[in-house]
């Protein structure tokens, strides 16, 4: 297997893969050019109770919607749901930027990392039951969904976006990804979501306005967390990441 993909695989998600522990700054740049095809398939993954369920037993697709849900974030860990929820609280704690971060680091969640995973979660679970379509519709889009997210977390550790911090996962990622390289994935990730489209018999737009719509999201939230905080860190990755999933996938569930 390529290194880099092991190391992805074994960084965003349960499945144990052997790998060298120990990383330095620059080094977690390669397994994150992997992450949105990782996210692809465990959002694939992670829907198929949704397409079970849609295929036999069509008016339980709330209940396959929870479970697509509950399924992906058993798969990550719920790594960006923490990351979600701890952005959420030292963002909404109006605290200057040091002590914003130092509410991030802690272990607890507050009640604006409550509130936005309550949100955030229902969300999904609400725009993935809402998907019209074929049992493999949600699989489809909730592959699309999670790659975009993803896509959202490469594209912030371009080079000139710093770090928040001087130790963590932002340290080891930040201002280290090559625009050409954030351009070329970004680019395949919105090409999956056409050919998802196309193969769902679903009209392109339903699912690339959708994506682009959410990385334009994700690219002014992350304006705003570096003039909040200084730079990015490890948990606004995992915010942007479950964010710019949900609005792609509420996007996909308005049709």
């Amino acid at each position: 297997m390529n290194g880099r993909l092991a190391r992805s695989i074994s960084m965003f998600t349960i499945i144990p893969v052997r790998v060298d522990v120990e990383l330095e700054p620059g080094d977690g740049v390669g397994a994150l050019l992997w992450l949105p095809a990782v996210g692809a398939c465990v959002g694939a993954l992670a829907a198929l109770p949704a397409a079970a369920i849609s295929a036999w037993a069509q008016h339980a697709t709330l209940l396959g919607a929870v479970l697509a849900v509950g399924v992906l974030a058993l798969l990550t860990r719920g790594l960006h749901l923490d990351g979600l929820a701890d952005t959420a609280d030292g963002l909404g704690s109006g605290a200057p930027a040091a002590r914003a971060l130092e509410i991030m680091r802690q272990s607890d969640i507050g009640p604006f990392g409550v509130v936005t995973l309550i949100v955030v979660l229902g969300a999904d679970v609400a725009a993935l039951a809402s998907l019209r379509g074929g049992p493999w519709t949600p699989v489809g889009v909730l592959a699309v969904a999670a790659a975009t997210g993803r896509v959202a977390a490469v594209q912030a550790a371009v080079r000139g976006v710093p770090s928040a911090r001087s130790s963590g996962f932002g340290r080891i990622v930040a201002d280290g990804m090559p625009p050409a390289a954030a351009v070329g994935v970004t680019a395949g990730v919105l090409g999956l979501g056409a050919a998802v489209a196309v193969a769902l018999s679903v009209p392109v737009g339903w699912i690339l306005i959708p994506q682009v719509v959410a990385l334009a999201a994700a690219f002014l939230f992350r304006l705003h967390v570096v003039r909040r905080l200084g730079g990015v860190t490890g948990d606004v990755f995992g915010a942007l990441i479950e964010g710019a999933a949900v609005v792609t996938l509420i996007g996909a569930g308005l049709r």
